[in-house]
């Protein structure tokens, strides 16, 4: 079963219902499966490690899941779905280009700690999920396409402002932007100096404002 993976995915999971034991020992255990899956991986880790760990046979998990593809299917979507739906209510906002991309950096963090193992799973394991059978997975691609337009939009937005360079290139920028966010996840840990608010507002300042101080040096080659 651990191999199925060509049935056709909508674009939500079919999660069970929102209350009730079975619910609740269902998130308990797709919050399980996704600790080790950030930890060894999901290619490695094997539906009876997941049950093991969980106290369980593996049959029984088979009560909630038909496969461990069904379990990061949810962990990946219920990351994507809310990014994507904080950063659309950012856009929706009447603010400026600076400010409106400022909260999008500030959501970006603070998905560091509730969806941490989501995000070590998508850097980890996105080739090889993108690599099975079938259109699984095509959402990812989806998904990232979407945040990608969001992002270069808006700073191609500021720059026809005059909030922002036109010297550099927004898909560029863009992309040292996303992943200075999601490589963080690899050495950020709570409870240090920083929380991830903290994290946000210094990566925003450096963003905007600079690291170097007097006259720009840099050039244009």
């Amino acid at each position: 079963m651990e191999d199925v993976n060509q049935r056709k995915s909508s674009t939500a999971v079919k999660r069970a219902p929102a209350a009730g034991p079975a619910s609740e020992r269902r998130d308990h255990l797709v919050k399980l499966a996704a600790e080790i899956f950030a930890r060894k991986g999901f290619q490695a880790t094997t539906v009876r490690e997941i049950a093991n760990e969980a106290g369980i046979l593996s049959g029984s998990l088979y009560h909630h899941f038909d496969s461990k593809e069904t379990i990061v299917d949810e962990v990946l979507r219920t990351f994507l779905e809310d990014l994507i739906a904080r950063y659309r209510a950012a856009l929706e906002s009447d603010a400026d280009p600076r400010t409106v991309l400022s909260e999008m950096v500030r959501i970006g963090f603070s998905t560091l700690e509730p969806h941490r193992a989501a995000i070590t799973v998508m850097q980890n394991d996105w080739n090889y999920l993108r690599s099975l059978p079938g259109d699984r997975f095509d959402y990812l691609v989806r998904a990232e396409d979407e945040v990608e337009r969001m992002w270069v939009d808006q700073i191609k937005r500021g720059q026809a402002a005059g909030q922002f360079r036109t010297d550099v290139d927004p898909k560029l920028t863009y992309r040292m932007i996303r992943d200075t966010i999601w490589v963080a996840v690899r050495w950020f840990r709570p409870g240090g100096r920083l929380n991830t608010g903290g994290l946000a507002e210094h990566y925003i300042t450096v963003l905007f404002d600079g690291l170097a101080t007097g006259a720009r040096t840099s050039q244009k080659s």
